[in-house]
């Protein structure tokens, strides 16, 4: 099977030229199908390959492609190359799995669009890289994949390029995301320089063998800085303090779009990257602990930015960021299959819960303000029903995904192996962050689909369900939101059912299986206690109801006047939450404007005055002036000439008369 590996990147590769190429005088049927299908073909043999794996034994479910030598340049030989094991399989069916019925999505969403063909081409672009990404095996073949997501990202946020609001919303994810990948780069540069390769299948057993040899020591200064470096560019991808600027203006771009970045892609990459690197990070705590830390501080400071949003989009925006805080949490604590099972649930709930917004975009004729809605419900039960059970999952209560990926990461944290201390405040900020989540999905929903329409009487009669080709995704979604987190039962739980196994635990584990003895042998392995557990699971739960119900009370109960009266009453922490703690005007202080300014001195001063004005056009204007008078001597006339020679024969005879 790892002969066919290739066929997964190759269908969309082959989708993004058909339709980038021809997509013009091809109807928006073929375009649609070509679109779809070819990610569809991708998810099969995705789905074929994952079946064959599961058939050999946990220690031998690794599959290699070699396509052809790239690099060979002294010691650096790459290779452009795939590999397959649980984790690289599990990434891959999410990324064709949800990013196939985003496609399918999109045919009765963007249907209307112009620009259709270019729509498509993008899209299958998207996942074309994302799949490089995912397979590579090595970090160039993956950094090709990285960058590549950037690039395709900034096509589809800037798709309406016709607003200048989308081209700049374009610009600013793909500065900001070159900012992280510089990290990256110079961690792969590290890396070469430490370990002689790039190739996952050289480094990582390198590396073990350095440190049980005594060659390379645990919290090592160069461990600490690769994994750094690394997660630099982390948190440009995906959406990390300092660099998360740029995902709540991605949201410029069609919704499909979002879906698709915000769930199965672009922002899962940094998370993926991380795991993928699990044996380098378990080695540098020091990086885990920050990796952890601003992980955690990320969760809660985006889940107050939602709070306050009124663009529905936006919301969801600023969840997935806090979302991505979790995921960054159970990789850095040492829990990397936790964060991936919370990347796999993620992807479920929140695609629903975009294209569920992009269904009520399209119902409420490109309105996205959740002031003007209300009481849609009625009007979209498919819709109301699946961003029901999409937030129900978010807000962690079970028996939805969400509860068991989010509760397995917050009790992994509680007994951070290298830093108990603190993995107890991490604890404690992800489990009051989770609350927060819970009011401000609640609060949306309640807003959206509760109460009395708020909007105009054209966009009254314009509300209806989407078609069957939005509803179907949303549906397959919403059980996905319910069902997924099955997958990754708690064995605590799992012993009230008979000894339920933790099935995705069981499947990742040779991937972090020396990660885990690095832990045990230096850290030892700290387990939970099951009342400990059990008090941790409730208070995650009791948490989440009690923000479901100040929600409830506060848009349902007081819905008309309780809301302003708070927004008067602490008017001055109102609009700092409202307006995202000032980050982009204090980004804009320190860090554009300077190099605004900076850029015009360079320009006008150095660049125009110096090297063009004095440097260039300095010597030419003084040999303009200079030739402007001893041009005169040459005029062409032979009169002159020889007036000249008679000049300078009577000249040469008097010097030497005169001498």
């Amino acid at each position: 099977m790892e002969n066919y590996i290739y066929l997964i990147p190759l269908f969309p590769f082959l989708g993004f030229l058909i339709n980038g190429l021809f997509g013009k005088k091809l109807g928006k049927g073929i375009i649609s199908f070509i679109g779809c299908t070819t990610i569809g073909f991708s998810f099969l043999v995705s789905v074929f390959i994952w079946k064959y794996l599961l058939s050999l034994e946990p220690e031998h479910r690794v599959l290699t492609q070699v396509l052809w030598k790239w690099l060979a340049v002294g010691k650096l030989n790459v290779e452009v190359g795939f590999l397959i094991d649980p984790l690289s399989m599990l990434m891959i069916l999410v990324v064709t799995g949800v990013g196939f019925l985003i496609h399918v999505y999109s045919t009765g969403y963007m249907w209307d669009d112009e620009s259709y063909w270019r729509y498509f081409a993008y899209l299958n672009m998207f996942v074309f890289f994302m799949s490089l990404l995912v397979l590579g095996s090595n970090y160039l073949v993956m950094f090709v994949g990285w960058e590549g997501v950037g690039l395709a990202s900034y096509l589809l946020i800037g798709f309406w390029y016709q607003g200048i609001d989308n081209a700049i919303a374009g610009k600013k994810a793909f500065v900001v995301n070159r900012i992280g990948d510089f990290g990256f780069a110079l961690g792969m540069f590290l890396m070469f320089w430490t370990f002689g390769s790039l190739s996952y299948l050289d480094v990582f057993p390198k590396a073990l063998h350095m440190f049980e040899s005594g060659a390379l020591a645990l919290n090592s200064p160069v461990m600490v800085a690769i994994c750094l470096l690394l997660f630099i560019g982390a948190t440009g991808k995906s959406a990390q303090i300092p660099l998360y600027i740029w995902l709540p203006d991605a949201m410029a771009g069609p919704t499909p779009v979002s879906a698709l970045i915000h769930a199965a892609t672009m922002v899962t990459a940094g998370v993926y990257m991380v795991a993928r690197t699990n044996i380098l990070y378990t080695l540098a705590p020091t990086a885990l602990l920050v990796v952890a830390g601003i992980a955690c501080a990320t969760a809660f400071f985006a889940a107050t930015m939602g709070v306050l949003q009124n663009d529905i989009k936006k919301v969801l925006a600023y969840s997935t960021v806090s979302q991505l805080g979790y995921m960054f949490i159970g990789v850095g604590v040492t829990a990397y299959w936790a964060g991936i099972f919370h990347l796999m649930t993620h992807a479920f709930f929140k695609a629903c819960l975009f294209l569920c917004s992009g269904s009520v975009i399209h119902a409420m004729s490109g309105d996205q303000d959740m002031r003007h809605m209300g009481g849609l419900a009625k009007k979209m039960p498919i819709t109301y029903l699946t961003m029901l059970i999409a937030t129900l999952a978010i807000s962690g209560l079970p028996p939805f995904a969400g509860f068991f990926s989010k509760d397995e990461i917050l009790g992994k944290a509680f007994v951070f192996p290298f830093y108990p201390g603190a993995g107890k405040v991490i604890w404690f900020i992800g489990t009051v962050a989770a609350g927060i989540t819970a009011f401000y999905m609640f609060r949306l929903i309640f807003m959206t689909f509760h109460g009395e329409f708020r909007g105009t009487e054209e966009q009254r009669h314009h509300l209806h369900e989407s078609p069957a080709n939005m509803t179907v995704p949303l549906v397959i979604l919403a059980i996905l939101s319910i069902v997924g987190g099955w997958l990754g039962i708690p064995h605590l739980i799992g012993k009230l059912f008979g000894h339920v196994p933790n099935l995705l635990e069981t499947f990742l584990e040779p991937v972090f299986e020396h990660s885990n003895d690095i832990v045990a042998s230096t850290a030892g392995i700290h387990h939970v206690p099951e009342a400990a557990e059990w008090s941790l699971m409730s208070t995650s739960v009791v948490v989440a109801i009690i923000g479901i119900s100040l929600a409830f009370y506060i848009y349902i109960v007081h819905g008309k006047e309780l809301p302003k009266k708070l927004a008067e009453k602490y008017a001055f922490h109102y609009q700092v939450i409202y307006n995202k703690y000032y980050v982009d005007e204090i980004y804009e202080v320190l860090f554009v404007l300077p190099i605004y300014y900076l850029s015009i001195l360079l320009w006008k001063v150095v660049d125009a005055f110096m090297i063009d004005g004095i440097g260039v056009n300095g010597p030419a204007w003084l040999v303009k002036k200079t030739s402007a008078g001893t041009r005169l001597v040459q005029n062409g006339y032979v009169q002159t000439y020889g007036a000249f020679m008679l000049v300078g024969l009577v000249s040469i005879v008097c010097f030497f008369l005169y001498r």
